[in-house]
Formats: C-alpha cells, structure tokens, sequence
C-alpha cells in the first residue's frame, strides 16, 4: 500500500522522462557545440609542427660528428644508394611541416583541469542534499544532463592531450623523436639522428648494424652500454644468461613479420645475405632456396654462425688453446669453424695409425649446427652429424622451446668408466675368498694404487667383484678425466690382476679376459641402465604452456598423456631395458659422430628415461635421466680437424684446465644430454599433435631425379 504524496521511483522516471522530451533542443545545442569545439580547437592555430623527421643539431660541432657518423655508415654498408634513398625519404623541410595547422594543447590541457573540478564539484553538492535533489525530478535533470555533458568531454576529448606525450620521446636537448615499436624491423628503423646518451642516432645505427651482423639478437641494454666507447661497437648477441635463462635471440619470440625491405638478389655479395639471415629476413633454412646454390649457402651458412659464434662467452674462456694459435689466427676473428671442411678433403695422415686401417677414402656426412641452447644459464651451439632429414630441425624446435621456458638445467651425478676383467678361480669358495678380500679397505688402497701407478688422470673410485660359481668379475670403475677412458682403464686393470697374482697367495689366479662382459661396453644391459657407466646426467626443464601451444603446437595435457603412454608404459610392455625415451639415440648417435666420439657406444649411452607432468600453474615439466653417457674430448677420433672444430663450437675442445681435469667431458656430456632432452620434446609434441608423417613428408622427400642428371 502506498502512501498519499509520497512518490516512486517509477513516478520519478515518467517526471523525468516528460522533462526530457519538454527540453529537446538542450541536446540539439549539446551536439552543436561539441562540433563548433572540435572544429575550433584541433583544426585551428599554429602550433609547432611535430616532426617525425631528423631534427638539426643546436651547434656545428654536432652536426659535423653526425656527418661523420653518416660517412662511417656508408663505408660500412656496400649499398650506398639504398642508404642515401632511405634518408631522403626520411628528410621533410621544417619550413612546411610549421606551416600546418596544429592543436592548441595548451587550451585542451585548461579545459581538463576545469573539467575534473566542475565534474567533482557538481558530485558533491549533489551529495549534501542528495533525497531533496533526488525528489525533485526538475532538479535531478539538471544534474542528469551536466554529468552527461562532462562524461561526453571525458569520453571525447580527456584523453587528446596527453597524444603529444604518448606518440612522443622527448629527449634532453628538447627534440622529440618518434616511438616505434621495437621488433625486429623497428631496431634498425629507429630515429638515425637522435641524441641518447651522447652518442648520436647514426652512431647507434651504426652499433645495431655490427650488432645484426652477428645474430640481430641483443639486449636493448647491451647495445647501449658501451655507448661512450665509440670506435668498439661489437656486443654480444648470445651472451650467458647470468639470471633468468631466456633465449639469446629476442626475435625467435614472436613469429616473424615480413620484411619491408628489399631482399638481396643471388648476385649479391655474402655479406649481404649474411646480414638477412641475422637481421631474421631470411631464414637460415631458405638459404638454399633463395640463392639457387647449395654450395654458397653452405658458404652464408657458416658466415652466420661464425659470428654467433664468436660472441660466446665459453669460446673465450680457453685461453691456453688460444695462445697456441698462430700469430695470423689471433689477429683474425675466432673462427672455431675453420677445421670443419665444406669442401671434398681429408688429410689421411691424421688417420694413419690411428683412426682406421686399409684407407681407401672417406663418407661425408652433413653436420647441422643446433641453438642456440640455454643450458646452465649459458647460451650453447651443437653440431649433429646425421643423414636423417628433420632431426636437426626438430631438435632446434626443441631448443627453442626450452630456451624461451626455464632453460635446461643438467647435473652429473657419477663419472666412471668401467671395466671388468673375468678371473677364473681354482674352486668357487676361492673365488668367493678373493670376493672378500677385495672388499677390505686396506686392500683397496692397495689396487688403488697399483692402478693409479699406470696413469697421470685416472683415479680408482670403486671396485666390485661378483662371483659366478668359480668365476670372479672385477669391475673396476675410474675417473678418466676428459677421455672416454677405455684405454686408460684397461691399462690400469692389468696392474691390478698383476698385484693380486702377488699380493694373493692363497688360490691361483688365471685371467681368462680382460673384459668379462660385466662393463658393460657396447651392449644393452641393466647393470649399465642401475649403475651407470660413463657419466650419468640429469636435465630438466620447464616449458610455459603459452610456449607449448605457440611454438610445440599442441598442449601439455596432449604430451604429457603421449608420453606416459609411449614412453613409460608402452616400453614396460616391451620390455625395454633403457629405453623409455622415443628416440634418444637419435641425438646421442648425432652429437657422438660429430665429435669424434665411438658411435657404437651409443647402444648404452642412449640409456634415457623421459619424464613429462603438467605443474600446478599448467606449464611442462619435462627430465631426461641418463645414466650412461660415455663421452670424451681427447683422444680418438677427436683429434681428427672436422670432429675438433665440432668440439670446439661447443666450446669444449682437448683437456680441460690445470687443475680442473674433466671439465670439457663433462660439459660435453651436458650438451649430449640436454640435445635428447630437446629431440624428445620436439618428437613428443609432433606425436600429439599428429604432424609427424606431414613434416617428414615436406621436409624429407625429394622428387625422384633423371639418371642423366
């Protein structure tokens, strides 16, 4: 029941509702002067032009060394006429660009401070006596309609001025210059004549210019930290990620744009190709393609990973090796390529007496170079020797994917390479003696010793004899250093069988081999896959859901249910020993033959299990458990030029350092272990996404050639 005299709401809204339509021309006004305002303030007046354009510097001094830098840019860019177009194009006369008409910031800036304070005012005396006004249907129209007209300026006009300071950098010296966005196109296409930091626009260009020449992938900081140092314009493009692991190459973030500018034509020089590939214009893959010369490709190729490669931080670290290059090599670039051939040769001097007998030639095989790669906070290259089609690229898909997550992190647990000589005893009770006996500590020491007298590096760890009836197999485990070992612990195993002919009296011992099969090297075997041989490595990373979905093509729920249904229980159906991976000896056998490491011990080298789980915020995690990655950097095949200079990309060619013997293996063993980690990734995510047999088909058939050709 309603009172008499009191009014609804609804009451209210038809009073206000008839207010409205009794005042039809206030809004017509409204609209009226709103038009008159925009038309008056934003296209009249003469401000000063705001130019997009080179601005001239306050003094002669500065315009001189902006001439220089002009003259410097020139002589380092082989198209001079591009350049020359380019700030032509760039150049606008200032005379013309005042005479425009401009907005009146000033008034527009008045205007926003009155309206804030009319606008708020308005609030509050409409809060001191807010049931009067709200009962008083003329009076709530007023109201109405001046919140109406301070929303329509807030909504249309609030923001404009604050147009100049948004599209605007302006600069110390009072000059502004326009912000583009910074990918990869906008670092070269920024202002050439701007003063940051003393160091003029066409200096800066020139530094992004020798910056782009080696990848085009530096931090902003990086280029810009050096900035006094004028004539010493290098920076590193794939430095150590110290903090967070990210990828070196900002631009392998987001897909890549179609480039604006001209592509060199094959006539071109390789310099000039060697800069599309850096600046991210041409893709390094399409080198074949665009040029029409597999050979030169070959060529631009290597032009563009020998200056990534020489910004590494771990290629400089070795100074002993770089004080014995040549006078002629110090002067030059670091080029850790330069033994890697490109051409048909092979000296079969350094195989002679070495690596293989009755020489009749040699089997090229193509090696592709893999990152870069986070890997313990440090950027890594790789190079994979295979005949496979797609393998190099799926692993640097999988690189990529790691790099733009958490990068790889890799811990070696144990590293020692085995040997287990078969002792033959006179009664299984000796051999059962002698078991106990070796397991004594004294009588340790005493093998110990006797092994370590035959080598300067290899260091005894553990021995463990296990006894079959009257057999005895002694499996002796030993540091080796940066060799694989096999030599240097079959060498020291001798020694010991001699101590025990002497030191042992009790039974007579026949050595029946020097290896018993219990090694276990070069065969499948559980020992291996529970114990380990070589080194055993971990590595994991984390992968962002938004990188697994952009850059894998699928979702973590898709892989991670792939890969417990391949990996871990389809294997256990199987009945593998090892082999709960998808292909890992795919990128061991890749890396091993690149190297110069003993292909055939990929067979428990590729021991790997591969974990994948969805983390609580939805990202992949992912683990490679290998427990048997046997690797080395001397000797071997690793002394042959093409498989050193492999080793050297890698930054971990020859002996470690004084003092720190095993440093280059073990770093090696790493890259080995990481390079699985991201073929696993790749492949799994290609099975999840069922584009398998759709890459292999693209990226690995050729149409079938004439025999005349």
């Amino acid at each position: 029941m309603v009172s008499v005299g009191v009014q609804t709401i609804g009451m209210i809204i038809d009073e206000i509702i008839a207010s409205l339509y009794a005042t039809p021309m206030t809004y017509q006004l409204f609209v009226v002067i709103c038009i008159i305002f925009s038309f008056t303030v934003l296209n009249s007046g003469t401000g000063n032009a705001i130019q997009s354009v080179d601005y001239p510097s306050s003094s002669s001094t500065a315009t001189e060394k902006e001439k220089l830098s002009m003259d410097k840019v020139k002589s380092n860019d082989g198209n001079k006429g591009e350049k020359e177009n380019k700030l032509k194009m760039n150049t606008v006369d200032k005379e013309a660009m005042d005479s425009e008409p401009q907005p009146k910031w000033h008034i527009l800036k008045i205007l926003n401070i009155a309206a804030v304070i009319g606008f708020l005012t308005s609030v509050g005396y409409f809060a001191c006596d807010a049931l009067t006004y709200i009962n008083d249907s003329d009076s709530l129209v007023k109201f109405l309609m001046i919140w109406s007209t301070f929303l329509c300026y807030f909504f249309g006009f609030f923001g404009i001025s604050f147009i100049e300071q948004d599209e605007l950098l302006i600069h110390s010296d009072g000059r502004p210059t326009q912000n583009h966005k910074e990918d990869g196109e906008g670092l070269l296409n920024k202002r050439e004549k701007s003063i940051v930091g003393g160091v003029t626009g066409v200096e800066k260009k020139v530094m992004l210019k020798n910056t782009t020449e080696s990848c085009g992938g530096s931090r902003l900081n990086d280029m810009t930290k050096n900035t006094n140092h004028k004539n010493d314009t290098r920076t590193q493009l794939h430095p150590p990620a110290d903090c967070t692991p990210v990828c070196s190459d900002p631009l392998s973030f987001t897909e890549s744009k179609n480039s604006t500018h001209a592509l060199p034509t094959p006539d071109s020089s390789n310099d000039e190709w060697t800069n599309m590939v850096l600046t991210n214009q041409v893709k390094d893959h399409q080198l074949e393609k665009k040029l029409n010369d597999t050979h030169r490709a070959v060529q631009v190729r290597r032009l563009v990973f020998q200056k990534k490669l020489a910004t590494l931080h771990n290629l400089n670290n070795n100074t002993e090796h770089r004080h014995q290059e040549s006078e002629e090599d110090t002067k030059s670039e670091h080029n850790p390529m330069k033994n890697l051939p490109c051409e048909p040769s092979l000296d079969y001097s350094r195989v002679f007496g070495a690596n293989c007998e009755t020489v009749i030639g040699y089997v090229p095989l193509p090696v592709g170079l893999v990152g870069p790669l986070t890997l313990n906070n440090q950027s890594v290259y790789f190079p994979m020797a295979t005949t496979e089609g797609c393998l190099v690229a799926s692993t640097n898909r999988g690189c990529k994917a790691i790099t733009q997550g958490s990068g790889a992190s890799s811990t070696i647990i144990r590293d020692g390479i085995t040997r287990a000589p078969c002792l033959r005893m006179e009664s299984a009770t000796d051999a059962a003696r002698l078991k106990i006996w070796m397991e004594q500590p004294d009588n340790f020491r005493l093998m110990k010793d006797a092994f370590e007298s035959t080598t300067k590096y290899g260091k005894l760890t553990s021995v463990k004899p296990i006894v079959a009836g009257r057999n005895l197999y002694v499996r002796l485990c030993c540091f080796s250093g940066d060799a694989m070992g096999m030599n240097m612990i079959s060498k020291g195993s001798l020694a010991v069988i001699d101590l025990l002919r002497e030191t042992y009296t009790a039974s007579k011992i026949k050595l029946v081999a020097l290896s018993g099969n219990l090694c276990v090297d070069k065969k499948p075997s559980a020992i291996n896959w529970i114990e380990g041989r070589g080194k055993s490595v971990v590595v994991e990373a984390t992968i962002p859901k938004s990188v697994v979905e952009a850059t894998l093509k699928t979702t973590v729920k898709a892989v991670v249910d792939v890969n417990r249904d391949k990996n871990l229980i389809g294997s256990a159906m199987a009945g593998s020993i090892g082999g709960f991976n998808a292909h890992a000896a795919n990128m061991v056998t890749a890396v091993f033959l690149a190297t110069g490491q003993d292909p055939a011990q990929n067979v428990e080298s590729s021991n790997c299990i591969t974990l994948m789980e969805e983390t609580e915020d939805g990202h992949l995690w992912i683990s490679c458990t290998m427990p048997s990655i046997e690797v080395g950097t001397v000797g071997g095949g690793t002394g042959l030029p093409a498989q050193k200079a492999c080793l050297e990309i890698i930054g971990c060619q020859g002996a470690g350092k004084e003092g720190n013997a095993g440093e280059n293996a073990q770093k090696l063993a790493h890259v080995v272990a990481a390079a699985t980690m991201a073929g696993e990734l790749s492949l799994m995510a290609a099975l999840a996404a069922n584009t398998l047999v759709k890459a292999h088909m693209q990226h690995n058939r050729k149409p079938a050639t004439s025999k005349s050709e």
